[in-house]
Formats: structure tokens, C-alpha cells, sequence
């Protein structure tokens, strides 16, 4: 980034506050300016020192400091955005009521930046009607919400309420770091991604190289920019975020039924699997041994179904359809013919060499306009959204 970003990371009085030491190793190591601050209940779990060891600068815990009086305004100005991880009940409610009266809530009444809130406690506590209205008060007056994961809790339980993975919210932040818009809340998008994999037999199967990265930066941006998100995800390298309404599948075949099956619903479907073409006439029941094959082995394909020309094909009044298109050459003019083959109202074009990367370089292809974008895939996929919301497609 061209200028570090200044993120106030506030830790509240949960069993999870442990785990925001980590979230705030991994800030500074990606360059921004952190300060922490801690209430007085999350001392009780985690000492100041190991955070103030990690962003060598003190930690702020007091609202009445003599060598700062007004810190919660100093901070409030400060912060390009406000992350309460863990965000316990009572943080929660304080905020929705307006209750100023103590360091980190008198900080969020004075910020007029984003906040982001990440919910971690009980799942009773979690789920109490009372907690979930005043997280959505808080969603309707413009606070950003990364919900919390499921799992077994510090309690014994097991259910909604868990820490979720502090990767996921460094995604949450470089999102709305840069993109606090809520341009697709209302709307419906599946998105596709991952490899499929057609088998020879139970242990042989035919593949690509896809990893799912690109597709996971879609549906992550989409969520972030308010959209319900479904994916249908075939194999992939990186875990799906918990927040995703996801179906995951493994061939082809598996993977048109999901698609088909969820796409009258949707406003928006983007295709980013690497779907495979052909696959093998016969799968074997048993394991084909190498014994039983001669020097030369010969292998009999037959064409899977073509998705995105299903879609097109199907697609309703006011559906907006994306395919993708990883190729070797002539990007630009394949990406033409697949547009207008598919009947689909934009393709994004791609050079096979950024598949697993971080970072990517893709052409954005209508009719008549095509537009490069590159930088990590998150920022590609928030420069896609963009575009399509520029051109209305």
C-alpha cells in the first residue's frame, strides 16, 4: 500500500482475547500502524505487555490519563478503522445504546470511521434476542459485522459464537479498509470455484491446476459489500470462510446439478471453476493395475456439460451472467468469442501463469469496453464489482 493505514485494534473481556495477540502480529507484518486498545475486564485474560511488545508502543487502557486526557478523541482521529475483536455482549449492547462510559466506548461515540465488530462469546449469549437486535441495529447504522464462526467453545459448547480464523479478518479489513460500500446488499450471488476432477478409477483422476483463490476473493468481496453469498466450491487449497453459504463438490456432473439447481435464484452468477471439458467415457470400479496395461496406453474422453452455455441459455430478465477465461494467448479475442458463444454479459480473461497466486492481472470484458485490472485478487475482485456497478450489466 502506497500510505500504511492507521487501525486502532480494541480487545474486550472474552476467552478469545488471546487471539487477537496474533491478529496483531499479523498487522504489523503487514505494514499498517496499529495502536491496541484494552478494557479493563480483557487485562484479565491477556497481560498489556503482549501486545505492547508486538506494536512496541504502549498500550492504551485509561480513559482518565494525565499525559493524555483526551485520548479517546486523540485515537477517534487517529484511526482509519476501529477493530473490536473479540466484541463481547456487553461492548455490543453499550455501542447500540449509545453508553459512553469508559475508554472504549466513549472511542467509538467519538470515530467517524469504519468499526469493525467481531462478535466471540457463548452461543446462548450469541443467539439471545437481545444481542442479535442490537448487532443489527448496529448493521443498519452502518457498522461492519464479521460474524462469528461455529465450533466448540472455551465453555464446552458447541455452537454459533467461536473466534473466527484471524485470516478471514484481515480480509474483513483490507475490504473495508478501501471498500465500505454496501452496493450489492439486497442481491443474491453464486459464485463457482475451485477444480473439478474426473476420475479414471478410484485412486486416478484428471484435473487442472485451479486453486480457487480468485473465485474465494469474489465471494468474499461480494459478502463484504453486503450480497448473500452461495458458493459451489470443487476442490480447492484454502478453507472456505465460515460466513459463506457453501456446497461443495468434486465432478463436473456434481457441479452442474448444484449450479442449476440455485440459479434461478440469484441475481448475479459468476463462474470462476475450472471446470473440466471431458471427461473419461468409463470410470473403472476397481483400481486399474499396471500390469494389465500395455506400453502404450490409450484413454477414451466425452465432453461434460458446458455450464456457463446452460446459463446463458436459461439466464433470466435482469440476471447478470460472468464467466472466466484462463488462456495462453490472444486473451482479448477468445475472451470475445466465449462472451458471445456463452451469451454471457461479461468475461473475465485471465493468463493461466497467475493460477495459485496471490496476485493477479485479469481483462474485464463486454461488449464493448475491456478493462485491465491487477493487484492482489482481493482488490481485483473489489475493482470487478466496481466495474459491473459503473456499467450496470
Amino acid at each position: 500500500m502506497s500510505k500504511s493505514k492507521n487501525i486502532l485494534l480494541a480487545v474486550t473481556g472474552g476467552i478469545a482475547a488471546y487471539k487477537a495477540i496474533d491478529l496483531a502480529s499479523r498487522l504489523v507484518k503487514g505494514g499498517y500502524n496499529i495502536n491496541v486498545l484494552m478494557t479493563d475486564n480483557a487485562q484479565h485474560f491477556v497481560n498489556p505487555l503482549s501486545f505492547s511488545s508486538i506494536i512496541d508502543k504502549p498500550v492504551v487502557t485509561e480513559l482518565f490519563n494525565q499525559e493524555s486526557p483526551i485520548e479517546h478523541i486523540t485515537l477517534a482521529d487517529w484511526a482509519d478503522l476501529t477493530v473490536i475483536a473479540p466484541a463481547t455482549a456487553n461492548i455490543i449492547g453499550k455501542i447500540a445504546s449509545g453508553i459512553a462510559d469508559e475508554l472504549l466506548s466513549t472511542t467509538v461515540m467519538a470515530t467517524t470511521t469504519p468499526v469493525l465488530l467481531i462478535p466471540a462469546m457463548n452461543t446462548n449469549m450469541y443467539t439471545n434476542p437481545i444481542v442479535q437486535s442490537n448487532l443489527k441495529k448496529l448493521h443498519n447504522f452502518g457498522y461492519k459485522i464479521l460474524p462469528p464462526a461455529s465450533g466448540r467453545l472455551a465453555c464446552g459448547t458447541y455452537g454459533e459464537g467461536r473466534y473466527p480464523d484471524n485470516e478471514e479478518i484481515l480480509f474483513a479489513i483490507k475490504s473495508f479498509l478501501t471498500h465500505q460500500q454496501r452496493d450489492l446488499e439486497g442481491k443474491k450471488v453464486l459464485v463457482t470455484l475451485g477444480s473439478c476432477r474426473e476420475y479414471l478409477d478410484p485412486m486416478r483422476y484428471i484435473s487442472n491446476v485451479s486453486s480457487g483463490k480468485m473465485g474465494l476473493a469474489i465471494a468474499r468481496s461480494a459478502y463484504f459489500r453486503g450480497a448473500e453469498v452461495t458458493v459451489v466450491a470443487g476442490k480447492i487449497t484454502e478453507k472456505l470462510p465460515h460466513y459463506l453459504n457453501a456446497v461443495e463438490v468434486t465432478t463436473s456432473a456434481e457441479m452442474a446439478e448444484q449450479v442449476f439447481k440455485h440459479s434461478d435464484a440469484m441475481d448475479i452468477i459468476v463462474m470462476n471453476a475450472a471446470v473440466t471439458d471431458f471427461q473419461p467415457i468409463q470410470e473403472e470400479r476397481d483400481k486399474i493395475k499396471k500390469e494389465s496395461l500395455s506400453d502404450t496406453i490409450e484413454l477414451a474422453f466425452k465432453p461434460t456439460t458446458d455450464i456457463l452455455k446452460e446459463l446463458g441459455n436459461r439466464k433470466k430478465k435482469d440476471q447478470i451472467l460472468i464467466g472466466f477465461a484462463a488462456e495462453t494467448q490472444n486473451i482479448e479475442e477468445n475472451a470475445r468469442k466465449k462472451l458471445v458463444g456463452k451469451k454471457a454479459d461479461m468475461i473475465v480473461a485471465n493468463h493461466i501463469n497467475t493460477a495459485g497466486q496471490n496476485n493477479t492481472e485479469m481483462l474485464l470484458v463486454t461488449t464493448n469496453k475491456a478493462e485491465p485490472v491487477s493487484g492482489s485478487k482481493l482488490d481485483a475482485a473489489h475493482k470487478m464489482w466496481d466495474f459491473i456497478g459503473r456499467n450496470e450489466l
